[in-house]
């Protein structure tokens, strides 16, 4: 179940969504990325929402193994194996994208009610800043505090470990947050409040 976590977690649906069907290769544009907010910036809408369902497809099927040969094993665990193959995928080079989707989709098979709730945490902060990077932190971020509260000793490990490696993958975007130089998307207060700005 590790290696097909990991395994499925490896494919990386942006790049092969790009070089298949629109020729091109998605780590050579925009921030280089091959996840789902690069495939958005560079591919468009239809590209980006195809890989963003891929990409939480990965993680939910990865996690669902136990449930799928009854197999006594928290689904936490063997997800966490397919966030890891989303940031080094077999499938290219061993490099990857920053695992929010994957391990969203992690959490999906884990307990929907919570999905829901890093869903709404991650469009709210998502619409306040427009910036995904501050959305994908924050999101993923709360879980572990929530496990916490809820006293769910392995989502907290899992959530914990998920948070430092989403952050340790989000480092270059945390400094241009400090810097004022991170890129938004087209909507939300944050890119209101900076268009206002520059016009004054």
């Amino acid at each position: 179940m590790i290696i097909v976590a990991y395994l499925l977690g490896s494919i990386p649906s942006g790049l092969w969504i790009g070089k298949i069907f629109y020729h091109r290769d998605i780590r050579k544009e925009g921030s280089g990325n091959i996840g789902t907010t690069n495939t958005y910036r560079v591919l468009g809408v239809k590209a980006g929402t195809v890989v963003l369902v891929m990409d939480i497809l990965k993680g939910t099927l990865a996690a669902s193994q136990p449930y799928f040969f009854h197999v006594a094993v928290n689904p936490l665990l063997i997800g966490l194996f397919a966030s890891i193959g989303h940031t080094v995928s077999i499938f290219d080079h061993f490099h990857g994208g920053k695992a929010v989707a994957t391990s969203a989709g992690i959490l999906l098979a884990y307990n929907p009610g919570l999905f829901a709730v890093a869903a709404t945490i991650f469009v709210s902060t998502l619409y306040l800043t427009s910036m995904a990077s501050c959305a994908s932190i924050i999101g993923i971020s709360s879980m572990f505090f929530i496990s916490l509260f809820i006293h769910d000793t392995i989502l907290a490990w899992i959530a914990g470990l998920l948070s430092l490696l989403v952050i340790y993958r989000h480092r270059s975007n945390i400094n241009r947050i400090i810097h004022g130089k991170e890129s938004m998307v087209s909507f939300g207060l944050g890119q209101y409040l900076r268009k206002r700005h520059q016009s004054h």
